[in-house]
C-alpha cells in the first residue's frame, strides 16, 4: 500500500492508495502507451465520482432520520443543550457535504463535457492518481501549491 498527497480543505495529507477500495472499487491500472484521460479512465473516474456521491446522499438521509428519531424536548436545560449542539455539529457537517456534491456534480459535467483531468490554471494534465485521490480536483499539484501559498499571504496581510 503506497501514499498519495493529496489536497482536502486546503490542507495537505497523506492518504493509503486503497481510498477508493472503500467505496469498493480498485485502483486504475495504466497500461504502457495508454493515452490520458481515455474512454477506460474516464468511466473508471466516473465510476468514484458516483460511489462517492451515493455515499454522501446516504449519509445526508442518515442524518435525516437520526434528527427525527432524536429530536425530543428535554426539559433539563443541560440536556437540550446538548442535543442542539450534537445537531448543530452534524447540520455542520452536512452542509460540507453538500458542497461538496455540488464539486462532484462540476466534476461529473466536466467530464461529460471532455473538459476533464487538465488543470484549469496551466492546461497540463493533472494525473490519474490525484484524480484518484481527489476526483474534484480542478488544478494539478503545482498549481495547488501555488494557490495555496498565495492564499496564505494574503491571510497574513
Amino acid at each position: 500500500m503506497t501514499e498519495q498527497l493529496i489536497d482536502k480543505n486546503n490542507e495537505r495529507q497523506y492518504v493509503k492508495s486503497d481510498a477508493i477500495g472503500s467505496m469498493g472499487i480498485t485502483p486504475y491500472q495504466e497500461t504502457a502507451g495508454e493515452e490520458y484521460m481515455n474512454e477506460n479512465q474516464l468511466a473508471h473516474i466516473e465510476k468514484i465520482l458516483l460511489a462517492w456521491r451515493q455515499s454522501l446522499m446516504e449519509e445526508v438521509d442518515r442524518t435525516v432520520t437520526h434528527m427525527k428519531d432524536e429530536a425530543a424536548n428535554f426539559p433539563d436545560p443541560s440536556d437540550r443543550a446538548s442535543q442542539e449542539e450534537e445537531f448543530s455539529i452534524e447540520l455542520r457537517t452536512r452542509d460540507r457535504e453538500r458542497k461538496l456534491i455540488k464539486k462532484i456534480e462540476d466534476a461529473l459535467e466536466r467530464l461529460r463535457n471532455e473538459d476533464f483531468g487538465y488543470c484549469e490554471a496551466c492546461g497540463i494534465e493533472i494525473g490519474l492518481k490525484r484524480l484518484e485521490a481527489r476526483p474534484t480536483a480542478t488544478l494539478c499539484i503545482d498549481c495547488k501549491t501555488l494557490s495555496e501559498i498565495k492564499e496564505k499571504q494574503n491571510q497574513g496581510s
